[in-house]
């Protein structure tokens, strides 16, 4: 009895630890994201800067668009996966100086933003809607 005991206790204070490194670590992250770079911005800071200078050119069909490419998301992550995508594509058409997200900037701003484990699914999605991505394919890696 008494070492199941014992094992009770060292397999919760085992779970406990790894269950709070794990939050550790995105904690973490995401400090690090808020820390200001040289020029006295963070990447979170400049994302939402992107996307609210870009909030008048985001159509309905933009915004359907990219809540479906962010569906294969874990909802727990898919508010900070769509803030980081919709940010990229904002900077791509601020810079490029666009009166709208177009299609184009879209698909850039998703390959830019993304690592290459998504491109499958973006490719995906474009064929089912039958766009074509033949200019994107020297940034797509599969």
């Amino acid at each position: 009895m008494d070492t199941l005991i014992a094992l009770l206790i060292i397999g919760w204070t085992t779970l406990l630890v790894v269950l709070m490194g794990i939050g550790g670590f995105f904690m973490f992250r995401k400090f690090l994201k808020k820390m200001p770079k040289a020029d006295g911005k963070s990447i979170i800071d400049w994302e939402e800067y992107y996307i609210d200078e870009s909030l008048h050119m985001w159509d309905d069909d933009a915004k359907n668009l990219l809540n479906e490419l962010v569906e294969p998301v874990p909802q727990l992550f898919r508010d900070v996966a769509k803030q980081k995508i919709a940010a990229k594509i904002a900077e791509l058409a601020l810079k490029r100086r666009k009166e709208k997200i177009t299609l184009d900037v879209m698909i850039e701003g998703y390959i830019k933003a993304t690592p290459k484990r998504d491109h499958k699914f973006l490719v995906k999605t474009l064929k089912e809607k039958n766009i074509d991505f033949n200019r994107y394919e020297h940034l797509i890696e599969i």
